[in-house]
């Protein structure tokens, strides 16, 4: 075995060292998955207030949006999420118990993830007993709020402020108001405070706590239309192009998109090199050593705020890219020229014709295969740490660095390595359809979070057969480019 074998077999075994360990951190972790549904419920509750709902010309309208029974609706929604929460504070209380020696990082880790959870389901269940009271259960209520009191911080403030407002009789704390509108957003924050001002007798607050409500309740509800229709949309469009696949195929069959056999590439290197690019390009540079390397730097993005995190977040990718596209070019330098195909970008050709009918068709096939995805993994399984970021970041800046960083880095750098290297590479060594495969759950594992394996899976077949049709890195790069875009959109219009 020579020199470079025996680097690339270490390197490998450190890569799978850390990228076995973080997968399993993972599954510790809560997917971003459930609170963005708490965030969509909250966003209905809001709109159900609007006035103009009562109206015939928005009845119909406001049903399919909002639903026959709204607060019965989220109350379910809240329910869930706190028994995947409950379930993952249980497992990580296993997991915790397991670990001997509290000293190893996984220790505070697995702490941590406790921690959160736990607070999630205090919040949840502040806001279960708010919905509670419109519903005339006060008792269950109650149990909700008592059961907090036990701890301390803040959401054993607002327990102990709510259980004030509706005992009997009631007691106002002197800082009930500071507290609730610290503490409590949106329709929450209002029902909370209308009972508050209806107890002190503030006709005038009241009136004015009203108004504010509607121009609110209007605004969620352009918002919920344009989270929930634009997708409903893109999902009846991909369910048509599907249609007609399946039927071209059925009558064309080995002529059609679906049938026609994609030809292989003709690759000039062997694994040796793959194995190369992935490893150290990819894998150990980009995953171990640059962030090392930033670490021991001691330059501390994340004291400047929510801008310097987003700096620190294209700082990051872009080295990512950079020393991973120069490790690729070394690795196939002396195999130039190159054969046909290979890392081809071809602006006059049928590019966005395939990104976008690519991306309306991931679109139902993604929202199916994560609805099984989340019975599956229940709620844990980890996420892409920006995507809770981007939830609740409001500086304009920070969001444009952060889509500039996912919606043009990431799938420039990730479509030439992936699609563009890989996929044609292993067509050396196995038919096109299993290149696919592999490929794509390669693509999907570098994400290092358990549950996004196989919905990103799903997703880099769709991308790697799109590839292997157009032979133009274009549309791949449309495509990636317009579902990171569209999931940015929707979190920041669901965060804001």
């Amino acid at each position: 075995m020579t020199l470079k074998r025996v680097v690339l077999s270490i390197l490998t075994g450190l890569v799978a060292l850390v990228v076995a360990s973080s997968l399993y951190e993972s599954f510790s972790q809560p997917q971003v998955t459930g609170q963005l549904q708490l965030y969509q419920s909250d966003l209905l509750l809001q709109a159900s207030e609007w006035d103009e709902l009562d109206g015939d010309e928005f009845k119909q309208f406001g049903s399919t949006l909002l639903g026959a029974k709204p607060l019965e609706s989220v109350s379910k929604q809240y329910e869930s999420v706190r028994k995947e929460a409950a379930a993952g504070v249980t497992r990580s209380q296993k997991q915790l118990a397991a670990q001997a020696d509290d000293q190893d990082p996984r220790f505070e880790k697995f702490k941590t993830a406790i921690t959160q959870q736990q607070k999630l389901i205090g919040d949840i269940d502040i806001k279960l007993g708010i919905l509670a009271t419109q519903q005339n259960n006060i008792d269950s209520a109650r149990q909700r709020w008592q059961a907090l009191m036990d701890g301390d911080g803040p959401t054993a403030d607002v327990a102990n402020v709510l259980l004030g407002l509706w005992a009997t009789p009631p007691n106002i704390t002197p800082t009930a108001e500071s507290t609730i509108t610290s503490q409590l957003s949106g329709w929450f924050q209002y029902r909370v405070l209308e009972r508050l001002y209806t107890l002190d007798d503030r006709s005038v607050d009241l009136a004015q706590l009203g108004e504010q409500e509607q121009t609110a309740a209007q605004s969620k509800l352009v918002k919920l239309a344009a989270v929930g229709a634009m997708p409903v949309l893109g999902c009846l469009l991909g369910i048509g192009v599907l249609i007609f696949l399946g039927v071209q195929w059925f009558t064309k069959r080995g002529e059609s998109l679906l049938g026609k056999a994609a030809l292989p590439w003709e690759v000039p290197w062997d694994g040796e090199i793959i194995w190369q690019v992935l490893i150290v390009g990819f894998f150990f540079v980009g995953q171990l050593l640059i962030p090392f390397v930033l670490q021991m730097s001691g330059l501390n993005f994340a004291s400047t705020g929510s801008r310097g995190r987003a700096l620190y977040s294209m700082v990051f990718y872009l080295l990512m890219s950079v020393s991973g596209i120069a490790v690729l070019a070394g690795s196939i330098w002396t195999y130039r020229p190159l054969p046909k195909d290979w890392f081809k970008f071809k602006l006059v050709d049928r590019w966005p014709l395939w990104g976008v009918g690519g991306y309306v068709v991931a679109l139902p096939l993604m929202i199916a295969i994560s609805a099984l995805n989340q019975k599956i993994w229940q709620g844990q399984g980890g996420n892409n740490p920006l995507l809770q970021t981007v939830l609740q970041e409001s500086d304009a800046i920070a969001l444009l660095l952060f889509f500039l960083t996912a919606a043009v880095a990431a799938p420039l750098f990730e479509e030439v390595l992936f699609r563009g290297f890989l996929l044609p590479s292993l067509t050396r060594y196995m038919p096109v359809w299993g290149a696919i495969l592999l490929s794509s759950f390669i693509f999907a594992s570098a994400h290092l979070s358990l549950s996004e394996v196989i919905p990103l899976t799903l997703l880099g077949a769709i991308l790697a057969w799109v590839y292997t049709r157009s032979r133009n890195l274009l549309s791949s790069m449309l495509i990636h480019s317009l579902w990171n875009s569209a999931t940015l959109l929707g979190l920041f219009l669901l965060g804001s």
